[in-house]
């Protein structure tokens, strides 16, 4: 596992009036002409912009040259485009994913697990503010979504093909972000949550919720092209243009885990405000500049914690959880794995 412990580098570019470009083997950041940032491009696995202004051609050159993802996407944290160099990775192990993305039986028995795991990290952050929060009016509530969650993991078993895998996920989310509400215990004024809203989030939590997802999707992209897979090709999530299929396979397990419990940290911990969304006529609501660098400030810092991989119990940083379970992936297509252990909080 040592090699891929460098694949923690990640340049986010926040200010939405800064200007990426090229000086030598440097990525340089500028405002208004005006030099702000510079680092060593070999330092760098991927460069995220949330900017308006783009990057220079010279840039976009220097990054496929040296295999690092450039991406960018709007304010508010949709992906737009990304730039990459020549199809690279192991061809037989590519082959090998297209095969099986085309066989119903490998798809549904993958994609079992990928939910399994979803629904069983979901308990865990309820049943972690169940028991940390025991004398709340919600806990009841939040106690018996945990169970029902139970019965919906069982009932994985039984599934047969992916529109009924789709069925219990749906029904599983539902149930889980219906009490979601109850995890959040300060600022509830502002950040009150009653459903899910993507395309645009209609409310704080949600956009905080959409922005971390993004760049876990990221993250997740590029733990894949790591290690060879085509993000592209997914199992549950099928072919569509411009979907990263595979990605969104990924993620599912790693949301509640990743994302979740860092948006209610933010929230409950106050680090983020909620005098820096902005709310506009069509009812969308977006982050300020400031806040999107605070949550990906917090974010940064969560990927450098450690905890012990549940499937390797080695130590590894929490950054690295996506290339982990992209490596696990790679060798169960190999056959190295009878199956894909997903990633499971203990």
């Amino acid at each position: 596992m040592r090699p891929i412990r460098k694949l923690l580098n990640i340049l986010y570019v926040t200010t939405p009036d800064s200007y990426v470009s090229r000086d030598g083997e440097n990525v340089v950041i500028s405002v208004n002409s005006e030099e702000k940032f510079r680092m060593p491009v070999h330092n760098l696995e991927g460069i995220v912009c949330f900017n308006y202004t783009g990057a220079s051609p010279a840039l976009m050159a220097l990054c496929c040259e040296r295999s690092v993802k450039l991406s960018f996407l709007t304010e508010n944290g949709r992906f737009l485009a990304r730039v990459t160099g020549g199809a690279s990775g192991n061809v037989l192990l590519r082959r090998k994913q297209y095969r099986c993305s085309d066989d119903e039986k490998f798809c549904t028995d993958v994609s079992k697990n990928l939910i399994a795991g979803k629904i069983q990290n979901s308990r865990y952050v309820l049943q972690r503010f169940a028991r940390d929060h025991s004398e709340d009016a919600g806990s009841e509530n939040v106690k018996n979504a945990s169970k029902t969650l139970a019965h919906f993991g069982l009932s994985l078993l039984s599934c047969d093909n992916l529109d009924s895998i789709r069925g219990v996920e749906g029904e599983a989310a539902r149930e889980y972000y219906g009490v979601f509400d109850h995890l959040i215990t300060e600022q509830k004024e502002v950040f009150k949550f009653k459903g899910r809203s993507r395309r645009p989030p209609l409310d704080h939590v949600n956009a905080v919720l959409s922005f971390l997802y993004v760049v876990l999707a990221h993250d997740c992209e590029a733990a894949l092209e790591t290690v060879g897979l085509d993000p592209q090709v997914g199992f549950l999530h099928r072919d569509r243009s411009g979907r990263a299929g595979l990605a969104l396979d990924l993620m599912e397990e790693l949301r509640p885990y990743l994302v979740d419990r860092t948006a209610l940290t933010l929230i409950n911990n106050r680090q983020i405000s909620s005098k820096r969304f902005l709310v506009k006529e069509t009812g969308a609501v977006i982050m300020d500049d400031e806040t999107r660098k605070e949550i990906i400030v917090a974010w940064q810092k969560r990927k450098q914690e450690e905890i012990t991989h549940p499937f390797l119990n080695e130590k590894i940083k929490v950054g690295l959880i996506p290339y982990v379970q992209a490596l696990l992936m790679s060798r169960f297509l190999r056959g190295d794995l009878d199956g894909y252990p997903p990633f499971l909080i203990r």
